[in-house]
């Protein structure tokens, strides 16, 4: 693994924007355009597979595609590449990183020191942090831990056992794995390995003032909760991330919880006490507390919430963990907007956000009005 001071290692999933904002992205898959590869690539949910945007696979529907900045995000996030377009293979134009990015990917396993990998990108190891990070958004550190942590999945999702695959990823004991959490906090590797299967999963959909609204819990605590434009579609999704779990409606979901998610769209905060069960790293952990604090009403920019983490150059992964979070509302990443000011990206949507934030503030005046009232 690759030596450093910070112990904290953001996941490298890259931002998910909704349908908004992304049209120049659909229109180069559309077009199968080749000056696109590099860029981003995308993955199918339907499908679990991720392309290139030049892949000649026949093209999904607009609904069932989410963009990531890298084959690593993508596969981060469970996604499988592409046999035809071979998505994985692509590398940054920077030949320096180039190199630098094929030495971490082969030598996943080992221990690497930050002055060898810069000898292998004949570049100085403070010039390799800076450009590493501004080409493919993580440091050499991170982008190697999702590479390991992608062979261990890899192992895994092969059929080897868990103890076979903690050793040839390169995780050297069982401890370092659960340190790491490759497969994430709420599934254990022995879980991971089966798809999901023995994780018993509940989910109730209903309709909201969004659109429509699932929530899905085990009996940990939530899940996942999803605004979306139908019950089915969300059901597919969850289904997709989970495929071997036992998924189905279920009335033990607990109705406080639903009532206390309902209530979190008009603009209550109690949402923040409700248990979780969601596999994050401790670095998206963090961050979502930290979204947990913010008042209904109030808002923060993605620097606000790095700089309150510690991490001020962390603006990034900020937007990305706020892009991964499988508990909307619970965790109100639709409370961080943009340093200008402008709303930013939001998983569920765009307009949803803008709705969000707009009905919390009619709240929050109508709350400030109503005590100035009594105060009198």
């Amino acid at each position: 693994m690759l030596q450093s001071h910070n112990r904290d290692v953001p996941t490298t999933d890259a931002r998910v924007t909704g349908l908004e904002g992304t049209d120049w992205r659909w229109d180069a898959v559309q077009n199968r355009d080749r000056s696109a590869d590099g860029q981003f690539v995308y993955g199918v949910t339907s499908t679990g597979i991720f392309c290139r945007p030049s892949c000649p696979s026949r093209r999904p529907r607009r609904d069932r595609v989410k963009f990531f900045d890298t084959a690593i995000a993508a596969a981060h996030a469970g996604f499988r590449a592409c046999l035809r377009c071979d998505p994985a293979s692509a590398r940054p134009s920077d030949d320096a990183i180039a190199r630098a990015s094929d030495y971490l990917t082969r030598h996943a396993d080992e221990t690497v020191a930050l002055a060898t990998l810069a000898r292998v990108a004949r570049i100085s190891p403070f010039h390799l942090q800076r450009r590493f990070k501004r080409a493919l958004g993580v440091s050499p550190r991170e982008f190697q831990a999702a590479c390991r942590a992608e062979r261990f999945r890899r192992e895994l999702r092969s059929g080897r056992d868990v103890a076979g695959a903690i050793y040839e990823a390169g995780y050297g004991s069982p401890s370092r794995v659960y340190e790491a959490a490759p497969t994430g906090r709420g599934m254990t590797p022995a879980t991971y390995r089966r798809g999901g299967a023995g994780a018993e999963v509940g989910f109730v959909t209903l309709r909201c003032p969004l659109g429509w609204l699932l929530v899905a819990a085990t009996p940990a605590g939530l899940c996942a909760v999803k605004l979306g434009d139908s019950a089915r579609a969300l059901e597919a999704e969850l289904r997709c991330e989970l495929p071997q779990a036992t998924i189905q409606p279920s009335p033990g979901v607990p109705a406080g919880w639903v009532r206390t998610i309902v209530a979190g769209l008009r603009g209550s905060s109690a949402e923040r006490a409700l248990p979780l069960d969601v596999r994050a790293t401790a670095f998206q952990w963090r961050v979502w507390r930290a979204l947990q604090a913010i008042a209904p009403g109030e808002t923060r920019s993605y620097s606000d919430i790095a700089r309150e983490i510690g991490q001020p150059s962390a603006v990034r992964a900020v937007a990305r963990a706020c892009a991964t979070n499988p508990v909307c509302l619970v965790v109100p990443c639709h409370r961080v907007i943009a340093k200008d000011g402008g709303l930013g990206g939001y998983r569920w949507g765009v307009g949803r956000k803008a709705r969000l934030l707009e009905g919390e503030k009619a709240t929050s005046r109508a709350g400030r009005g109503g005590r100035r009232g009594q105060a009198k």
